[in-house]
């Protein structure tokens, strides 16, 4: 049983991270694979600010789920939507290209504390509801060994900052400060927060 009763909600990410937090909350969802728009990561706007621009593209995720069930006349129910992003010195580091864009990632975090903020949204009858997690992670220093090898694993793909915490690159976090779950991609927290106080 749940904490509370919710209604099923739509999950508009693909990522298996986020279905496996909402599961574990018992959050009933279903996930909403929304075409992408093209590229592999939306682009900052020029003089956003790195936490101005995760907030953007986690809205924006929401309102092209949103339009996606209303193209395909599927049933409408709340949407949930989540962005994260690495952030050192006001730089989104995004998900890595390939190796070599890996390597140039791991490198400037490696022995620095960063930031991962991980915005959530709630769509729900047309009103927008949203919170934001903010981490600071500190990463020790990494040989480039290291990196060379976590890089073979495969893990860095796909994931914000080229490392995942809850895999192999655990071993690389000195200390976080905040949000484990939001780290990984959608803070408990902060999601249960919005779905409680929206949807009960």
């Amino acid at each position: 049983m749940s904490l509370s009763p919710l209604p099923t909600i739509y999950l508009a990410s693909a990522s298996p991270r986020r279905h496996e937090l909402l599961k574990q909350i018992r959050v009933e969802h279903e996930i909403l694979n929304v075409p992408a728009p093209p590229g592999e990561d939306e682009p900052q706007f020029a003089g956003e600010s790195a936490a101005d621009y995760v907030q953007r593209t986690a809205l924006e995720k929401a309102q092209r789920a949103e339009q996606y069930l209303i193209q395909q006349e599927m049933l409408i129910r709340p949407i949930l939507s989540a962005d994260t992003c690495v952030i050192l010195e006001n730089e989104v580091l995004g998900k890595p290209q390939d190796a070599m864009d890996a390597t140039r990632i791991l490198a400037k975090l490696s022995g620095k504390t960063h930031e991962v903020h991980t915005a959530v949204v709630l769509l729900h009858r047309g009103e927008i509801a949203q919170q934001v997690s903010i981490t600071r992670v500190t990463m020790r220093t990494l040989s480039l060994k290291e990196i060379a090898r976590y890089i073979e694993s495969g893990e860095a793909y796909g994931k914000a900052g080229a490392y995942g915490i809850q895999g192999l690159a655990a071993v690389f976090i000195e200390k976080i400060e905040g949000s484990y779950s939001g780290v990984m991609g959608l803070p408990i927290f902060e999601t249960w927060s919005l779905l409680s106080k929206q949807l009960t």
